[in-house]
């Protein structure tokens, strides 16, 4: 990923196209994922590299934004490190910020293609959730969940310290934050190659995935005081 990243935007930059930084966060891995990015970085002096020990997509990815934020970045983003998404996919997010807030790569809009193919079981769990989504959030996206995005600096700025999920249900606190903060964000075909080895298990994973987003509507609500009751109940969700 390193490697073909690198390439890819190395030669955009040497065009003057556009500069940038890759910025790999590490949390609570056990392999060798550290010597890996740290035998890069002697290569191209524009990555970096956090390790930290805690887990949890979302605490790595807003790690990995107040990183980017301590520097002079125009767009802010983040992405699978499984070559998931291609480098040249990734570029064509923002291409396509001209006149919005944010981009996000939506695996099932028209004109996007998934290698190999999702299995009708995926399909179902995946139109499941974003049904829930949709009910109890009202976010206007067909993919909430693909991990590819980019945006703005003035809204990663904005709503960095209102995003509370660590977890399950990271992407969707990101974009209802900057829902209900007034930016604009808009989906993107893309060419996603599922990586099997990195594959969730919707139907373990799933009911967790719900049971963040009603915790979620009920801290965004007026009914947020009960939600003490409701991690009483549940079980803390992070």
């Amino acid at each position: 990923m390193l490697e073909n990243y690198s390439y890819y935007f190395e030669k955009l930059r040497k065009n003057k196209k556009l500069d940038y930084e890759l910025i790999v966060v590490i949390n609570n891995t056990t392999d060798k994922t550290d010597k890996i990015v740290n035998s890069y970085i002697k290569k191209n002096e524009r990555i970096f590299c956090l390790n930290f020990e805690r887990g949890g997509k979302g605490f790595a990815v807003i790690e990995g934004f107040k990183h980017a934020l301590k520097k002079n970045n125009d767009f802010i983003g983040f992405v699978d490190a499984d070559m998931a998404t291609p480098p040249e996919q990734y570029f064509k997010l923002i291409e396509k910020i001209n006149n919005v807030d944010g981009v996000i790569a939506d695996r099932y809009l028209n004109g996007s293609k998934i290698y190999p193919a999702p299995s009708w079981k995926r399909i179902a769990a995946r139109k499941l959730f974003n049904f829930v989504i949709r009910s109890f959030l009202l976010i206007p996206y067909g993919d909430t969940q693909c991990g590819a995005k980019v945006f703005r600096r003035k809204a990663i700025e904005k709503i960095i310290n209102s995003i509370g999920m660590s977890n399950w249900a990271f992407d969707v606190d990101l974009l209802y934050n900057l829902k209900k903060n007034g930016f604009r964000i808009i989906p993107c075909k893309t060419l996603w190659y599922d990586k099997e080895y990195s594959k969730i298990n919707f139907w373990k994973a799933g009911p967790w995935m719900a049971l963040a987003i009603v915790r979620l509507r009920i801290l965004n609500s007026p009914f947020q005081r009960f939600i003490r009751i409701y991690d009483k109940l549940i079980g803390y969700i992070p």
